[in-house]
């Protein structure tokens, strides 16, 4: 048995070995020219793909987060792909605690899947640093080349690729004058921000200058953990917030039911990140389109299954977002939303 760069090739007489010289040394010379990823290249016949998937919050987590899969399995099947059929899923779930991804990646890497589906920075970062060669595609995440995921957008450049959560710098100071034309009286912006999430450093310098250019003084609300979050609340109320922006976050999501009662009980219109906290009771949110955005990774998951490089595989960015309004929400903070915020809501939850 001789292996030549992650294939193995059984040497043995012209009857029972189809291969020539000539043709392997073609192989050979595609696979230099190409540079194809190990853990892709040309799936064997009857070897049904095994990928691995880190993610936050499992299907059953809620009716939203079983949407959003719905948008995996539908781009999979788009492409061909059946679990069960012809592809293995391998998943693990931090539910919030961002320090099992590290232990599910390494696992997860034992298990020699062929690709890592990986969901928020966090977790993206685990597999980047579980494997170099097993290709990874990245979902739910702001900024990859701040984060030092991928060396451009055009051109990953290493084993990452994927889609990107924001269309660009500029989209967190767009969320913010959303907020600020909902309540115009606003003056003071509390901004509930992760530490622990890296994402959140850039967009926080972000939506300093974006306060500052709408005349709003920005303050900054830090919460690691569940319990930090009362007091991050706490800190609005004596501050005299008049609103809050809930940045992009696993841990915030999770518990985004208690994030909701604390912004009712505080009198606080906030603007958040995802339809779900809109359809559970929080007044507005702007952003991508959950089930389209999770969708696209099919295309990917496809493409490096049958041998595409992720390092010459653009990262593309969203281009299909929706402004949700919950109108029940906005009569019981007694909020009067002005006619230009609802002509432009792509749903409105009455």
């Amino acid at each position: 048995m001789k292996t030549i760069s992650g294939f193995r090739f059984r040497i043995s007489d012209r009857r029972r070995h189809p291969l020539s010289a000539r043709t392997l040394l073609l192989l050979m010379i595609a696979m230099a020219v190409f540079g194809a990823p190990l853990a892709a290249v040309g799936q064997q016949a009857g070897k049904i793909p095994r990928i691995g998937f880190l993610a936050n919050n499992a299907p059953t987590h809620s009716p939203g987060v079983a949407r959003i899969w719905d948008g995996i399995w539908q781009g999979l099947r788009e492409h061909g792909w059946v679990e069960g059929h012809n592809i293995i899923i391998e998943s693990r779930f931090s539910e919030g605690r961002f320090e099992r991804f590290p232990g599910f990646a390494a696992e997860l890497v034992r298990l020699n899947v062929d690709l890592i589906v990986a969901s928020t920075a966090p977790a993206i970062r685990a597999a980047k640093e579980a494997t170099t060669t097993i290709p990874i595609v990245m979902v739910g995440v702001d900024d990859p080349v701040g984060l030092g995921f991928v060396a451009s957008l055009a051109r990953p450049g290493g084993n990452i690729t994927g889609v990107t959560h924001l269309p660009g710098e500029g989209f967190a100071a767009k969320r913010l004058q959303l907020l600020k034309e909902t309540v115009p009286t606003a003056s003071r912006v509390a901004a509930l921000i992760n530490p622990a999430n890296p994402d959140h450093r850039p967009l926080s310098r972000e939506l300093q200058v974006a306060a500052e250019a709408l005349k709003l003084k920005l303050q900054i609300l830090q919460a690691q953990t569940a319990e930090e979050l009362e007091s991050a609340f706490e800190a609005a109320a004596r501050e005299r917030a008049s609103a809050v922006y809930v940045l992009t976050d696993p841990m915030f999501f999770r518990h985004r039911t208690r994030i909701l009662e604390l912004a009712a009980t505080s009198w606080l219109p906030a603007m958040y990140f995802s339809r779900v906290h809109v359809e559970e009771g929080g007044l507005m949110s702007y952003g991508v389109d959950p089930v389209d955005h999770y969708r696209r990774i099919g295309a990917y998951i496809d493409k490096i299954l049958k041998g595409a490089n992720p390092a010459t595989l653009p990262v593309e960015q969203p281009t299909k977002f929706e402004l949700v309004i919950n109108l029940r929400t906005a009569k019981a903070l007694g909020l009067a939303l002005p006619q230009s915020i609802l002509i432009r809501a792509d749903h409105v939850i009455q």
